[in-house]
């Protein structure tokens, strides 16, 4: 943990534009990998938090193998982050805790949106957005019960430090029942 914060907070205080973005690979209920980039919204010892529409691709796929993989590549720093774990639900209050946190603007759009669904045309989502916002008018936005956030377990969390002549560095840290195995790999 004290790495992994380490390196966050490194990329954080860069001028990286969203050093919280990460690639998210999921299996979809088919077992077709799919992989995208979301924004890590918590990271502790239980695991790194997201947050999206649970009824979207990659909703579905994690409902269907409650397993993930993150991937934080920063280019510029010549750095890589790589976690593979479980995924849970976040509890409900830290879903309207960060929803409550977002936007207005985001708020009605997530409302709106029927995430990685087809759609007649971008109009029709447009209409969908007014229709939101005319129906929460002078009120605050209510979560809907689709959307909250996902929790991905540090199972497996390897660091990546590249250097000249392809001389990377790698180090793994599996977590188990005694606490974290060390091992460095082949670059």
């Amino acid at each position: 943990m004290p790495a992994l914060h380490a390196w966050m907070h490194e990329a954080t205080e860069t001028d990286l534009p969203n050093p919280n973005a990460m690639t998210l690979a999921t299996i979809d209920p088919d077992g077709r990998p799919s992989a995208r980039i979301v924004l890590l919204r918590g990271l502790d010892e239980r695991g790194a938090v997201f947050f999206t529409n649970r009824n979207s691709r990659k909703g579905l796929g994690l409902e269907a193998n409650k397993v993930a993989a993150l991937v934080f590549h920063w280019d510029t720093m010549e750095r890589q982050i790589r976690i593979e774990g479980r995924v849970e639900h976040v509890s409900e209050a830290e879903s309207d805790a960060y929803w409550q946190g977002r936007p207005r603007g985001s708020q009605l759009a997530a409302r709106a949106s029927r995430q990685s669904h087809p759609i007649k045309n971008r109009e029709a989502f447009e209409t969908a957005c007014r229709e939101e916002e005319s129906r929460f008018e002078g009120r605050d936005v209510e979560r809907p019960s689709h959307w909250g956030g996902y929790r991905v377990s540090l199972e497996r969390i390897e660091f990546w430090l590249g250097m000249n002549s392809r001389m990377h560095d790698r180090i793994t840290y599996r977590h188990t029942e005694n606490g974290w195995d060390v091992e460095r790999l082949s670059p």
